[in-house]
């Protein structure tokens, strides 16, 4: 029995997680609270997990929610939760430690962890050399319209099919969009990179005033950058259904083509929003887990 002097702090338990502090505000415009947080992953979690499951994992991590300064976590060393697993991988100077969640209470733990972001990587711990996506990632400037991102998806959609790989498309809990390559895990990262590097290229030379694969922002207000480097070893993306650490708690979420339209802009997918919606639906990637796509077609 605690003194009379002494603080009990808050608990709550969240898919049999304990949440401390679970009234602390993660995102103070919305009100969402760290076991806000933790409810949205475990609502999420059937469709998030299949997306996260045994991937090494970059974090954003913000202890005094995202008003107050988040940074990324790579390299797990000593600090997180027994339930999520943690992987040793080269590097190109040394060897580092990857947290990589295998359940939904390594997920719930993220969020005790005071973590708002989940980035992946495009292979698995146990086949690291050996991605098994591609992923595009198209990042507009401020000038470029939401139809001219979906054009740009399109278009990569239309040329990847060219080489007989069909792709799936989410958005990234900002203006742009990914879409999404399913492959079989049996190409090194030099042939994936190899392969989004050029088509990223064959698209800002034929439109060079619409598409770059130069990352310097100045200049390319009007343009979309084609990020190819999201294929290169230790690069991740944004998971599924992650949570951004912006203001309004916006989504990653995984579409349908049909449902890329003009009026349908990214900023309906949020904390708030994202539960309801994928308990309507079906899942619009549920060919992608079938997939088994080689990258010489």
């Amino acid at each position: 029995m605690p003194g009379i002097h002494q603080r009990v702090e808050p608990v709550d338990r969240v898919a049999g997680v304990t949440i401390t502090h679970p009234d602390k505000v993660m995102f103070p415009g919305l009100g969402v609270t760290k076991l806000d947080l933790a409810r949205y992953y475990e609502a999420v979690a059937d469709r998030m997990l299949p997306h996260m499951i045994g991937r090494p994992l970059t974090l954003v991590f913000c202890p005094k929610g995202v008003d107050e300064g988040c940074q990324y976590l790579r390299h797990s060393k000593l600090w997180g939760p027994r339930v999520i697993r943690r992987v040793k991988i080269q590097e190109k100077t040394k060897i580092g430690e990857y947290m990589v969640v295998e359940s939904i209470e390594g997920l719930i733990s993220l969020s005790q962890m005071n973590v708002l972001e989940a980035h992946t990587w495009n292979s698995t711990a146990d086949h690291i050399e050996q991605p098994d996506r591609l992923v595009f990632d198209l990042d507009p400037g401020t000038k470029v319209t939401w139809t001219q991102v979906i054009r740009a998806a399109r278009l990569v959609r239309s040329m990847l099919k060219g080489i007989h790989l069909a792709a799936w498309v989410k958005t990234t809990g900002g203006r742009g969009l990914h879409v999404v390559v399913p492959i079989v895990p049996e190409h090194d990262w030099s042939e994936c990179l190899d392969l989004a590097r050029g088509i990223a290229t064959v698209m800002a030379e034929h439109d060079p005033e619409l598409y770059t694969t130069d990352f310097r922002k100045a200049g390319r207000e009007k343009k979309i950058l084609v990020d190819y480097l999201r294929n290169n070893r230790t690069n991740t993306s944004i998971c599924a259904l992650s949570v951004r650490a912006r203001p309004g708690a916006p989504v990653s979420m995984p579409i349908d083509w049909r449902d890329l339209t003009p009026s349908s802009t990214p900023d309906r997918f949020n904390i708030r929003t994202v539960p309801a919606m994928l308990a309507k639906r079906g899942d619009p990637w549920k060919e992608y887990w079938r997939a088994t796509q080689r990258l010489s077609g």
